[in-house]
């Protein structure tokens, strides 16, 4: 464990308020506006094949707008990824997405239950008009086999058995679904029909969203790429399979990208065109370089230590909330694991105040940017200390005793973690039993 003692320096600018309640709020409101079209529209509701259809066209109208919601949230908007959190949008995202297709199923079996009912059919004779006989009913159906597609792949257990690639790709086709099962809202939904108002509010409700994703997934990315033609630079190896990749560009600087967060890359070569993939910027970023560190931990990652210089380089970004703007105090503690270190170097030479750095791997060997953290220290007067397992392979213990002992004051501190989701998670909790509040500990995650 290596320290440098610390010096004080001038405090952090106030934290910024995430604007992530009133969106919450606002989404929600979304909701009960979707069940207002609803009740103004339903005189009353007779018999058991009344409340079944009213059921199934609550579920459907709730079901239409968690579509729009969840095409929303895929649209990487700035103020979304930046102020709220990209790991907290994609977890609003794949909450939408669950109840999507909870809300898709309730509908189907409520509206053909409650038509059966009302018809004195059997429901699959019922099916088998409805689908066939109603008009948009097959564009509709179409759409509904690929949401319960995205659903079912989307799922942790398959999930893990597929790659990363295939999953991206499936998941691309909720556009087309959505795309599919618009029209028959409007020709079939009692609540457009005839309602000018009603129906031009709910085109623009999709229209705004599909001009977001336009704009911010298609037309933003060329627009950044063309101004400013990315290139790898040079591939350096930092530890045991961690290497950097420093990418060159024009006019870097007018992309805003900040110490701690991240850009979504592909490679154009090596067969790296078909994948993109996050990482975060390892070096405060200059006008005319990017860097990157990536550990060897799967096929891409891996493919990366073969870039050779002059590889055109695709990337979206900046993306990422834990930036100096959410520090609240002048104390602040950095927790990294393994190859987690890379946004955190970043911040550490960035960061105002004093800062400590607590990194965790398994052998000094493991250490990447280890050089570059002890020389950002000596330069700012800044502590780096070493949790690496003993000689035994025994891993040292990161409690809440441990942290309070070794870093004094901590309640006081604003804390950034990076790191595995297990490691991360542990820290979390004891940081919390530390007597850190949760608005003082900043870590994205992107297990869903």
């Amino acid at each position: 464990m290596t320290t440098v003692d610390a010096r004080r320096a001038a405090p952090p600018a106030t934290a910024r308020r995430s604007p992530a309640g009133p969106v919450l709020a606002a989404l929600w409101a979304g909701a009960a506006a979707v069940v207002a079209l609803w009740w103004a529209d339903t005189g009353s509701v007779v018999g058991t094949a009344g409340w079944l259809t009213g059921a199934g066209r609550i579920a459907g109208l709730l079901c239409g707008y968690a579509c729009a919601v969840l095409v929303g949230l895929m649209a990487r908007v700035p103020l979304l990824e930046r102020r709220i959190g990209s790991d907290r949008v994609a977890r609003w995202h794949a909450m939408a997405g669950r109840y999507t297709v909870c809300l898709l199923v309730a509908h189907i079996v409520l509206i053909l239950t409650g038509y059966a009912a009302q018809d004195r059919a059997s429901l699959w004779h019922e099916t088998v008009t409805v689908v066939l006989d109603y008009p948009d009913m097959l564009k509709a159906t179409a759409g509904t086999l690929i949401l319960f597609a995205v659903g079912i792949t989307s799922a942790r257990a398959v999930r893990r058995r597929t790659s990363h690639e295939f999953w991206y790709y499936v998941h691309l086709l909720t556009y087309a679904a959505v795309f599919l099962a618009f029209f028959h809202q409007l020709t079939l939904g009692n609540e457009f029909n005839g309602k000018p108002v009603a129906t031009a509010v709910w085109y623009a409700l999709y229209l705004g969203v599909a001009a977001l994703v336009l704009w911010f997934r298609v037309l933003a990315p060329v627009r950044l790429n063309r101004r400013h033609q990315l290139r790898v630079d040079s591939v350096h190896q930092e530890a045991r399979g961690v290497y950097s990749v420093v990418v060159r560009g024009r006019h870097l600087d007018e992309l805003g990208a900040r110490p701690g967060q991240f850009f979504r890359w592909r490679f154009l070569g090596e067969g790296l065109g078909w994948t993109s993939t996050p990482y975060s910027l390892s070096a405060p970023p200059r006008p005319d370089l990017m860097r990157i560190t990536v550990k060897a931990l799967g096929d891409h990652s891996a493919a990366v230590a073969l870039l050779r210089p002059g590889t055109r380089v695709w990337a979206e970004g900046p993306y990422g909330s834990m930036t100096a703007d959410r520090a609240t105090s002048h104390h602040s503690l950095l927790i990294a694991a393994g190859v987690g270190i890379t946004p955190l170097r970043a911040l550490f030479e960035t960061l105002p105040g004093e800062v400590t750095l607590l990194y965790r791997a398994r052998s000094a060997e493991d250490l990447a940017l280890g050089g570059e953290l002890e020389a950002i220290a000596r330069r700012r007067g800044a502590q780096v200390r070493y949790a690496l397992n003993g000689p035994r392979g025994e891993r040292p213990a990161i409690t809440a005793e441990s942290l309070r002992a070794a870093f004094p004051g901590l309640a006081g501190h604003d804390v950034y973690i990076c790191g595995p989701h297990g490691f991360a998670q542990d820290v979390y909790e004891a940081l919390r039993a530390a007597g850190v509040p949760d608005r003082r500990i900043h870590h994205e995650s992107f297990e869903l």
